[in-house]
């Protein structure tokens, strides 16, 4: 896997290139998606957006979000293009997993790939160019040094820096984590620069639910969630059914796991979710817990330090069952 820096000036004027990001996109994989998009678009490129799934409805606000393809949805033409591409940029994903059931085309295609992510333990094998760089606090951060770094920086748009910031706003918790260095608060003054409205992109992304995922919550806060003071650790555990009775959607069950951390003496969160084909687990720290480790050792997962996820084609009772066991083990080598 190759430096990037070369990337950018690599790229021909008729080159067809595919930004692609992990299965249900969150705020970073399609801010830092869109941000590349709009800055491409600006260069005189032409690029196509294509996110392996849906995704939720507070993203819909974004500029260029109408062009995505969404490739369950729209898999024929998808295929199309991703074939016919001369680049693909795969962002905030290490793995080629975590874009579900485009993998195999994206293995498959001959275009160069390029990764810009800030997740552990890339699969550096199978792409050409890419920086992996945990100490970023999002891959919308990468994706705007990325620009900067270009001969072109001064394209870059108010669309772009929109995209951009709600990136990193969200993967940052509101700028409140650790990973909020001086370096991203000097990006947020440029990005201010081009008029971006930041009191409307945080209540398009965490203002604009609708009553029933209120109610939601506070069901599985009371009936689902079950505190292990022994490992201060707090588990949430949803059947379909819940998701069923409160109709909810992509992007509903968002930060919901990082609502134990409030609890005191609780240092690992851990969120479980019954879905159609797989269970979805979501895992939050503080302090010393290794979420990274416990999701890739026991749940065929990843991330980063104090924040990863996982899934398991396991029952949920089973899933809780092995989580509990698993705990126990895990917690004991990391004394």
């Amino acid at each position: 896997m190759k430096d990037i820096q070369s990337v950018f000036s690599s790229i021909a004027p008729a080159d067809s290139i595919v930004i692609t990001m992990h299965q249900k996109p969150d705020p970073d994989a399609m801010g830092s998606s869109l941000g590349l998009f709009h800055f491409l678009k600006a260069a005189g490129f032409q690029s196509h957006v294509i996110s392996p799934t849906n995704w939720a409805d507070f993203l819909k606000w974004m500029p260029g979000i109408d062009v995505v393809l969404d490739y369950e949805n729209m898999r024929e033409k998808a295929n199309q293009i991703v074939e016919q591409a001369d680049w693909i940029f795969c962002l905030d994903f290490n793995n080629m997993s975590r874009t579900k059931s485009m993998e195999q085309i994206l293995l498959n295609s001959k275009a160069k790939k390029v990764l810009i992510d800030h997740h552990r333990e890339p699969q550096t094998a199978v792409f050409d160019y890419g920086i992996s760089d945990i100490s970023k606090s999002s891959t919308s951060e990468m994706i705007y040094d990325f620009i900067v770094s270009t001969d072109k920086s001064d394209l870059m748009n108010k669309e772009s820096a929109q995209c951009i910031y709600a990136g990193v706003m969200a993967d940052t918790g509101s700028f409140r984590f650790a990973s909020t260095t001086a370096s991203v608060h000097l990006m947020v003054a440029h990005l201010k620069g081009f008029q971006i409205d930041h009191a409307k992109i945080h209540t398009a992304v965490y203002e604009n639910f609708h009553e029933n995922r209120l109610r939601f919550i506070g069901h599985v806060l009371t009936y689902r969630m079950e505190i292990l003071y022994e490992y201060n650790t707090a588990l949430i555990a949803i059947p379909k059914s819940d998701t069923q009775k409160y109709h909810i959607k992509t992007g509903d069950t968002e930060g919901l796991v990082n609502y134990p951390l409030s609890i005191k003496g609780i240092e690992m969160a851990a969120l479980l979710i019954d879905r159609d084909d797989e269970r979805k687990w979501s895992f939050r720290s503080k302090e010393s817990f290794d979420c990274n480790s416990f999701a890739r050792k026991y749940f065929n997962g990843g991330g980063h330090n104090n924040a990863s996820g996982g899934r398991s084609v396991e029952s949920l009772e089973e899933n809780i069952a092995q989580f509990k066991k698993v705990l126990k083990e895990f917690s004991s080598l990391q004394q």
